[in-house]
């Protein structure tokens, strides 16, 4: 099982310095680099600047390349909407270029309309724009020239330099999220994200089964792989671990209402009761992993086994009020004690 680091460079205190964020963020990725980590997933925030400095994935994840010697550099997700092709294209192969080969693209339209108004981009476009989009990127990086008449993007004799490191192109993986979209991935054949905040982890056997079941019957090599982003804490015994985890899960929870109640998919809408009554024994059995490397082990495999999971992008602070310390134990944690039980 793949284990990696969903992070958002969250500013850890109310009034933290962009400078402060920044630099916390690069310490914990480096830390992760030197105890084996395999991957490091960055986020894409737009519009939420209490929450956040991580509006510019890839100037970032450029930084990480030059820091470290082994970890794999991700996006979890980027919004291709947002983005224009070509020069999507070319920042990506440059950071895969820059990394020897470290880069994953993960893609997504997000669930945040925020940010697409921020953009002048109509959120109505998201899904037409999203495979617009990642055509285009998939050309740029393949073709020496390429053309291409699109609804809205159009070249003539275009060129992206450089050229991806890895041949033919770096790995993809897409996010899913409403019903819809789970066969849809299936059928093209890519990698699959997908995340737990409303509903339950096991909750996701319908779709996990949907999109297998349409990743197969097109023929595709192997089952159809899928990631699970979920959050989780780690501490030295399960009592330590809840005690810790408690606030900020809950915390994160409650402003989490907001946005399912704004949220574009009808299934987050509908979910938003479910989250305001929840409690935090709810959260532990349905929505998250807390406890001792043991119990964490234990859930973790429960996952592999029922969901088929190849594996988890796991978030170390949602709800953004644990402190770093507790974080960089949780992390030290599972490299050294929980992700040797999946090797």
């Amino acid at each position: 099982m793949e284990f990696g680091w969903y992070h958002e460079f969250h500013r850890q205190v109310e009034g933290q310095s962009d400078a402060d964020a920044f630099d916390q963020g690069f310490e914990q990725v480096e830390a992760a680099d030197r105890w084996g980590l395999d991957v490091f997933w960055l986020a894409e925030i737009h519009q939420q600047a209490r929450r956040s400095v991580l509006s510019a994935p890839l100037n970032v994840a450029g930084q990480i390349a030059a820091r470290t010697k082994r970890i794999k550099i991700g996006t979890a997700v980027h919004v291709l909407p947002l983005n224009h092709p070509l020069r999507l294209a070319e920042e990506t192969a440059t950071v895969d270029q820059v990394s020897r080969g470290r880069f994953i693209l993960g893609a997504g339209r997000s669930g945040n309309p925020r940010g697409y108004a921020a953009y002048g981009v109509p959120y109505s476009e998201s899904r037409e724009r999203f495979y617009e989009t990642l055509e285009i990127v998939k050309k740029a990086w393949t073709e020496d020239q390429f053309s291409y008449e699109g609804k809205y993007h159009s070249f003539d004799n275009a060129r992206a330099v450089p050229r991806p490191y890895q041949k033919p192109h770096p790995p993809i993986r897409i996010a899913g999220a409403s019903e819809d979209t789970f066969p849809i991935l299936g059928k093209l054949g890519y990698p699959l994200f997908v995340s737990v905040r409303s509903g339950s982890l096991m909750g996701l056997a319908p779709d996990l089964k949907a999109y297998r079941d349409a990743y197969d019957e097109a023929g595709h090599p192997g089952h159809g792989e899928v990631y699970l982003r979920l959050s989780m804490s780690v501490g030295d015994n399960d009592k330590r671990a809840l005690e810790e985890g408690e606030p900020s899960i809950m915390a994160g929870y409650k402003s989490l209402i907001d946005r399912l109640e704004g949220s574009p998919n009808a299934r987050r809408r509908a979910e938003a009761e479910e989250v305001r009554t929840a409690t935090y024994a709810d959260v532990l059995r349905d929505k998250v992993i807390v406890g001792g490397p043991e119990r964490v082990t234990d859930r973790l495999k429960e996952l592999e086994e029922g969901l088929g999971i190849d594996g988890i992008l796991f978030e170390l602070n949602f709800g953004a009020a644990i402190p770093a310390e507790v974080m960089m134990r949780s992390l030290q944690l599972i490299c050294e004690k929980v992700m040797p039980q999946f090797k």
